[in-house]
């Protein structure tokens, strides 16, 4: 199993536990490099229509469990919307 896939199987089991710097790896596989870096968000473009971003929050080194949540969700919606990877 790749690291990418590893981390997202680790991100389903403890959303709580993810590090942010390993949901930024995970972040810029599937969308690409983050449009904003600066402080403590980063906020990256996804391709549908409506709110196209995806938006993660550095919390003290960790990510928040709710935006691992809405990250592995937009992933999801990207697979069977538009293939497999971006």
């Amino acid at each position: 199993m790749g690291k990418i896939e590893d981390s997202l199987s680790k991100r389903h089991l403890a959303p709580q536990n993810i590090q942010f710097k390993d949901l930024c790896s995970v972040c810029d596989h599937y969308f690409g490099e983050a449009r904003q870096q600066g402080g403590s968000h980063r906020i990256y473009k996804t391709p549908w229509p409506g709110d196209p971003r995806v938006n993660i929050q550095n919390d003290k080194g960790k990510a928040k469990a709710y935006q691992v949540k809405q990250v592995l969700l937009a992933i999801e919606k990207m697979e069977v919307n538009y293939g497999t990877e971006k």
